[in-house]
């Protein structure tokens, strides 16, 4: 299997899964954060994560671009600027703005994707601007839909935590 076919799958499978955990969702429950413990994201910071969990990062890797303001470059922010503590996250407004930015994303994912060669795809270095360890573009991309499904099975506990009727076939599209 090659690179891109591999990341291809993985990412329809994914967002698929992430666009039915979004059916679960009411606009009411966008407060809810898990009641222990502590920094943890609203349902609605959480969902507006997922809007940018995968595409936006691709982009980054394939273009350089990181959509940064004009100027400002990805690798001038603080650690707290890159990864800030829940409470400066931000949020989004409802459900319906979830799915469609998630679409968006999900769009650009598999444009950028398109771009790479396989060899780019085995062989360009692809260094990330918070993490030190070398990679390849290949490897990256799986990261970023890897970052996805990480914030999918948090959407799926928070869902469960709330009571909503989820199983192990919601987590993996069975």
């Amino acid at each position: 299997m090659s690179w891109k076919e591999l990341v291809k799958r993985e990412m329809e499978s994914n967002y698929k899964i992430t666009r039915n955990l979004l059916d679960l969702i009411k606009n009411e429950d966008l407060n809810w954060k898990p009641a222990t413990g502590s920094n943890w994201m609203t349902t609605a910071q959480l969902l507006n994560h997922l809007t940018t969990a995968c595409g936006m990062s691709i982009k980054g890797f394939i273009t350089g671009d990181w959509g940064m303001p004009e100027g400002m470059k990805i690798e001038d922010l603080s650690p707290e600027e890159m990864l800030p503590p829940a409470e400066k996250m931000p949020a989004i407004g409802s459900v319906a703005e979830t799915k469609k930015l998630l679409e968006q994303d999900e769009k650009l994912a598999f444009e950028m994707l398109e771009k790479c060669s396989e060899a780019d795809l085995n062989s360009k270095p692809a260094p990330a601007p918070w993490d030190p360890r070398q990679k390849i573009l290949g490897h990256r991309l799986l990261d970023m839909v890897d970052h996805l499904r990480q914030h999918k099975g948090q959407l799926y506990y928070y869902l469960k935590l709330q009571g909503k009727p989820v199983n192990t076939g919601n987590l993996y599209g069975m």
